[in-house]
């Protein structure tokens, strides 16, 4: 089974996704001072990490393998970060920006997922496995705390995200309204949690 997935709308927002996360990628090896090989390298992992287990997992072809466009834009993106300056970069930008490559790809995530035919619950699950792993691999290799242990709501925006996506298919409603809303959803969630430190009760039992 091989599903056509991608209407215009999702190949915006799997390019988009990738484009963000593989430049979140870059930076973080260019503040570490690296190579511009070790650059490519992490906007590589970074951009297409979550997008790669989710097709390993869902049984799709590994969307990148067969798509020149993919490798080529990670590629502009280690550019772009090493012919800029690093201070451009600083505050709260490249949280900024992977909150918005999280949203993506999460609806991205969930919805390739429900045309392979996955129930709604590992569709949800699907979805924020796309929008958090890249983000975590880059972290782990790059020896930063992962994203993940940030006290602000991260995995929290991108279940949003799928959620709204698999709850919107199963209402039948257009298809296209529901993957910008649940992107704007999910987004705006994770920039008010950036603003505001918003989080979720902690365990606090000893």
């Amino acid at each position: 089974m091989n599903p056509e997935v991608l209407t215009p709308l999702l190949d915006w927002l799997d390019l988009a996704g990738v484009a963000i996360f593989a430049l979140t990628g870059a930076l973080v090896a260019a503040k570490e001072r690296q190579t511009f090989v070790t650059l490519a390298f992490f906007a590589l992992i970074t951009g297409v990490g979550g997008g790669t287990v989710r097709d390993l997992l869902i049984g799709a072809p590994v969307f990148w393998i067969h798509d020149a466009w993919v490798a080529a834009i990670c590629l502009a993106m280690a550019l772009f970060a090493w012919f800029t300056p690093t201070r451009w970069w600083d505050g709260r930008f490249l949280s900024v920006a992977d909150g918005l490559g999280l949203a993506a790809y999460a609806v991205l995530g969930s919805a390739k997922a429900l045309e392979y035919g996955l129930p709604p619950t590992p569709a949800i699950l699907m979805g924020v496995i796309t929008g958090c792993a890249g983000g975590i691999i880059r972290d782990v290799i790059a020896g930063r705390p992962s994203i993940l242990m940030r006290p602000e709501l991260y995995v929290t925006a991108a279940a949003l995200s799928a959620g709204l996506t698999v709850l919107g298919d199963l209402a039948g409603l257009i298809r296209e309204w529901v993957w910008v809303g649940a992107t704007a959803a999910g987004y705006g969630l994770r920039l008010a949690a950036i603003k505001w430190n918003l989080s979720l009760p902690a365990y606090g039992r000893g």
